[in-house]
């Protein structure tokens, strides 16, 4: 995956067909892999993927690619149009120090933007400013569903070796 790809405001928006592409080339192992991890011929992955290919995608398709890669760009191309965000929680242990850090980040972002009153306040915003908030807000997010994500995964460990586990 390009580094490019994954900064903000940089080069061009990828639709789906250009996302697919770039999903299955830059996956662990390249399109050979993602080909057999779905059962289909390298080749055949390949001229459908193909960013200048007018093959038809279909759903079943996108979702086995959606499985086998879990590229955020091709989730991004996929979700976009509807306006919304796709978002990949990474787990974190829900401790009490994490719970603590979390209090911490939100009481620090709440001040930030508390701190937008120059958008708000003649309301009209510049670029600058709504990254801003944007990256804030998913650094908000991000960390509350990563805790959620490591609270799901102890209670399914626990679930699995009969434990209980109390955060």
């Amino acid at each position: 995956m390009s580094r490019k790809d994954l900064l903000p405001g940089t080069g061009p928006v990828l639709n789906t067909r250009q996302a697919l592409y770039r999903a299955t080339r830059d996956a662990t192992g390249g399109q050979n892999a993602v080909a057999l991890t779905i059962g289909m011929d390298p080749d055949e992955l390949n001229k459908r993927v193909s960013p200048t290919s007018n093959r038809p995608i279909h759903p079943e398709f996108l979702e086995e690619i959606v499985a086998a890669t879990r590229d955020p760009r091709l989730l991004a191309a996929l979700v976009r149009p509807a306006g919304a965000v796709a978002y990949v929680p990474a787990p974190v242990p829900a401790t009490h120090a994490a719970l603590n850090a979390l209090g911490k980040l939100l009481r620090a972002e709440g001040d930030f933007v508390a701190s937008l009153h120059e958008g708000a306040a003649d309301n009209v915003w510049l670029p600058h400013e709504v990254e801003a908030l944007r990256y804030h807000a998913n650094r908000v997010i991000g960390h509350v569903l990563g805790i959620v994500a490591g609270a799901e995964l102890a209670m399914l460990e626990a679930a699995a070796g009969g434990e209980v586990a109390h955060g």
